[in-house]
């Protein structure tokens, strides 16, 4: 049984030339996806003028501001995406998403605390750092290092029971963020009304413009998390049949887990620190490609990255779009919250009837 469920896992529909045929159409999608948010938004821009005049307003939105945002959005879906379907498979539960390991818990704790004590930048908190360090946000700095706590907690959690590691790290983030919510709500009803209003629009997640800097550490850290979650996406299948049955076929199992886990809490963590809390990217893209493509990881996990990269660069043109209606422009983890709550509930309801049948 063993052999027979393992043979499906990593031969099944799994070749590499399917692999690179996938990957490019969603590469496509990707970058298709990207242009157009690049293009349109509330101020309509000419490419062409952006592009031939450096000096046109059309060249100052679409390099300053359109450009750096899409990007943003591409690395963070990437990543929120990609670590969803990771988890997913690492904690054998389909209803698992990025933030199921306390990773966001401890990031809005960080960045909760940051914010109610007025910390805007790095250089307010330590005077005399270099200008390009002091520059940085003072509440993403806490929010990584909070959600670096919450991944040092939910390992410790996971190596103190052996071999039933997946349930008690799940377990302890479950916990971990019970525990971040409530500080969450105290430091809540202590901030004034000022600050508490920038709480609450991080914690909605949204979008911003950050500095090529930034923008290349943060590409840097997906790029890593990402080559390591697709190096060890054959393991992760054989995980899927059980510890023992893994360690039978070869799999160093306790550091398999440990990689993938750090791997995808660190994506998350450098997703949440820039852009607040985005649910729905990690939980809806890899369900639906799994639905289309199976369950072979070594597909999911690079094709969950395209497209969580075009979905969320999409929700975040439709929040800039929305402008107009509302006279203000929504969070866009709003936007994917409307977009993925329904859209969960109607493939849950799908698989219960398939169950059934």
């Amino acid at each position: 049984m063993t052999t027979t469920r393992s043979q499906h896992l990593t031969r099944g529909h799994f070749s590499t030339a399917r692999l690179y045929a996938l990957c490019g159409l969603f590469l496509l999608l990707a970058v298709a996806a990207f242009l157009v948010a690049a293009r349109f938004g509330e101020q309509p821009i000419s490419l062409t003028a952006a592009f031939s005049d450096p000096t046109s307003t059309d060249a100052t939105i679409f390099w300053s501001l359109r450009l750096p945002r899409a990007l943003l959005g591409a690395l963070v879906g990437a990543g929120l995406a990609a670590s969803g379907s990771t988890l997913q498979g690492l904690l054998r539960n389909p209803l698992a998403d990025p933030f199921v390991l306390g990773v966001s818990g401890g990031a809005a704790l960080g960045a909760t605390l940051a914010l109610a004590v007025g910390l805007g930048t790095v250089g307010e908190l330590a005077p005399g750092v270099h200008e390009s360090v002091a520059q940085l946000s003072a509440p993403s700095l806490f929010a990584f290092l909070g959600a670096g706590a919450a991944v040092a907690v939910v390992l410790a959690g996971g190596r103190a029971h052996g071999s039933r590691a997946p349930y008690a790290a799940l377990l302890t983030g479950v916990v971990f963020n019970s525990f971040a919510s409530a500080a969450i709500t105290l430091v809540k009803t202590l901030t004034n009304p000022d600050r508490l209003a920038e709480i609450l629009y991080w914690l909605a997640g949204t979008l911003g413009y950050e500095r090529p800097a930034v923008l290349g550490l943060a590409a840097a850290l997906q790029v890593g998390t990402l080559a390591v979650m697709v190096a060890l996406s054959g393991r992760l299948n054989l995980l899927s049949l059980g510890d023992d049955d893994a360690a039978a076929l070869g799999v160093p199992v306790a550091s398999t887990r440990r990689w993938l886990l750090v791997a995808a809490s660190a994506s998350v963590a450098g997703a949440v620190a820039l852009t607040g809390l985005i649910g729905f990217v990690g939980l809806i893209v890899p369900h639906l490609l799994r639905l289309a493509f199976g369950p072979d990881q070594r597909l999911l996990i690079p094709l969950s990255a395209l497209g969580g990269a075009a979905f969320l660069t999409l929700a975040d043109l439709l929040a800039r779009l929305a402008f107009p209606l509302f006279g203000t422009e929504p969070p866009v983890g709003v936007i994917t919250a409307i977009l993925g709550g329904p859209l969960f509930l109607l493939l849950l309801h799908r698989r219960q009837r398939q169950g059934a049948a």
